[in-house]
């Protein structure tokens, strides 16, 4: 994969900044304990990896249909991770907002959250389209990177949930800098996917 590392950028940067999953994960966690939440986080893994084999596929089938979207879908990729890094370097987190009752707190809304998460559909058009696709099409070498992205994104919420309260702590004192840094990493992968890198090779 030529472009690894914005590939990796653009997975970490997106999985663990702020989103349902996260804040619901660490809400939970606060609420319930980490052994409770793991039934949310195992549900948010299997309903990932369903979103992510669909978004595979469904950019293959336009990938081979239409062979010139890959720009227009690299543009459209690279204008969507800058409308991103615009909201996390100016965004605030209000953890309170998301707490809710125990029913939040189970696999099958862990599960079902997936197909109502336009930041993880958004999210997995655009990676897949931008750094998969164009490299990887047999459906083993899909099937093995929707899982991969989705243990990316078990880790980030197991993260969220074991040290929830010391990350509110860390995001309520230092959330400023940690915004614009995850920002300019998304503005550098967007930068890199668009084409307008290889006018200055």
């Amino acid at each position: 994969m030529p472009n690894l590392l914005p590939f990796l950028s653009f997975v970490f940067v997106t999985t663990f900044t702020p989103g349902p999953n996260n804040i619901l994960s660490m809400s939970n966690a606060n609420k319930f304990g980490y052994k409770k939440t793991f039934k949310f986080i195992s549900g948010v893994f299997v309903g990932f990896v369903i979103i992510m084999l669909i978004c595979s596929y469904f950019n293959l089938l336009l990938f081979n249909l239409i062979p010139r979207i890959k720009f227009f879908m690299g543009i459209v990729g690279a204008l969507y991770m800058l409308y991103l890094a615009v909201k996390i370097i100016t965004s605030e987190i209000n953890l309170d907002e998301n707490r809710g009752s125990e029913k939040l707190n189970s696999f099958f809304t862990g599960l079902t959250m997936q197909f109502f998460n336009f930041k993880v559909i958004i999210y997995g058009i655009t990676v897949i389209s931008n750094f998969i696709i164009p490299y990887y099409k047999s459906s083993t070498a899909l099937f093995l990177f929707s899982v991969f992205l989705a243990s990316i994104s078990v880790l980030s919420t197991s993260c969220w949930a074991l040290f929830g309260v010391l990350f509110k702590k860390f995001l309520s004192q230092y959330q400023k800098p940690f915004n614009v840094i995850m920002g300019l990493l998304l503005i550098y992968c967007a930068f890199s996917i668009s084409g307008i890198s290889h006018l200055f090779k």
